[in-house]
């Protein structure tokens, strides 16, 4: 079987993407830091670009980079410091009345349950016991319970310390020589495929740009929806809640899951009772249906030609196969893989026309 010059080309590109998802693979947790470097470095660099061209070249780009990293740490930083009051008006209040929660569950919940042969008891002595223990005012215990895990677990928080020291480090080099390190994959391509490369390059990055498009107009929907749903409701910390929920909805499931956590806890001491536990379900158990069936699939989806299912499918193979990472990179690697399977299928009708 004879195979044309486009389907060679496609071939090598399928070959390419299967060497890096081996990379992904056997390289993952090593990779982490970078390849985050590498999006955030991907979604900064035209501003970078940008405010060198406004500067008429009086800016110089080790500055440029540094004034964007700056502002996007800072914007980061108050994302992730939403969730501070939270903690901050919450403790003091699950100190006092978790106690009083588990009495009232004991009370009326459990008797409950024992009609259909269901048999559970709390101990209110080991919840009063673990709250003083915990959630008291004597810090210094914590503080060591703390230090304690941190010991227990040294290679792990080690690890989560140098991310986050590599990230950062990463990305500046990152944008300060984003051309050339462009230039350079560019220059590892033979001349005969150049055409095909730079064609390719365009339309992933066109599928990419609307990915990233997408997902912002989603997480600042649900931002939204979920401030505004909570306060409709008398939650005294809707929008804290809410926009972290929203924004947290970059990393698909995981950001539901906290934003629930937190919004449960709110209910349950603010209102004490079922009424907030019902309308943190219904809200949330709403905002992810829209999400998941018209938000997403609408807006990040159907800008990068992805049908419904196979956003979900993209998610649990990619977290399956490469843990936190693949749920980090399924959508843009699903939409860069999107644009290589229509040229593999575009060669492959081309090569029938021909035959026939």
């Amino acid at each position: 079987m004879q195979f044309t010059s486009s389907q060679k080309r496609s071939a090598a590109w399928l070959a390419i993407a299967a060497l890096a998802a081996l990379m992904l693979w056997f390289l993952g947790p090593v990779l982490t830091p970078f390849v985050v470097a590498a999006v955030f470095a991907y979604a900064l660099a035209p501003i970078v670009d940008k405010l060198v061209a406004a500067g008429g070249g009086r800016v110089p780009r080790v500055l440029a980079v540094l004034i964007v990293e700056v502002i996007f740490i800072i914007l980061l930083l108050s994302v992730l410091l939403l969730i501070v009051p939270i903690f901050a008006k919450e403790l003091p209040l699950l100190r006092d009345q978790l106690p009083l929660l588990i009495d009232r569950i004991n009370r009326s919940l459990l008797p409950w349950l024992a009609k259909f042969g269901i048999n559970v008891a709390l101990d209110l002595n080991s919840v009063k016991s673990f709250v003083a223990t915990y959630l008291s005012a004597n810090y210094e215990e914590m503080f060591s319970s703390v230090l304690s895990s941190v010991r227990l677990g040294g290679s792990v928080a080690l690890a989560v310390l140098g991310n986050l020291v590599l990230i950062p480090f990463a990305l500046f080099f990152l944008l300060k020589d984003w051309a050339t390190f462009t230039a350079r994959i560019v220059e590892l391509v033979p001349l005969t495929m150049r055409p095909a490369f730079d064609s390719f390059l365009g339309e992933s990055d066109e599928v990419l740009g609307q990915y990233l498009r997408g997902q912002l107009l989603v997480m600042g929907t649900l931002a939204i929806y979920f401030s505004v749903a909570l306060g409709i409701f008398g939650f005294d910390l809707a929008v804290p809640v809410g926009v972290f929920t929203g924004l947290a909805f970059f990393i698909p499931y995981l950001g539901f899951g906290l934003g629930l956590l937190l919004a449960l806890l709110a209910g349950l001491l603010q209102f004490g009772g079922w009424y907030g536990v019902l309308v943190v379900g219904g809200v949330y158990g709403a905002g992810q249906l829209v999400e998941s069936f018209y938000l997403t699939p609408r807006l990040v989806g159907e800008r990068v030609g992805l049908h419904p299912l196979t956003v979900i499918f993209a998610l649990l193979a990619f977290g399956q196969l490469f843990g936190f990472l693949g749920v980090l990179i399924a959508l843009p690697a699903s939409a860069v893989l999107l644009v290589a399977i229509r040229r593999v299928k575009a060669g492959y009708m081309l090569s029938r026309l021909y035959t026939n």
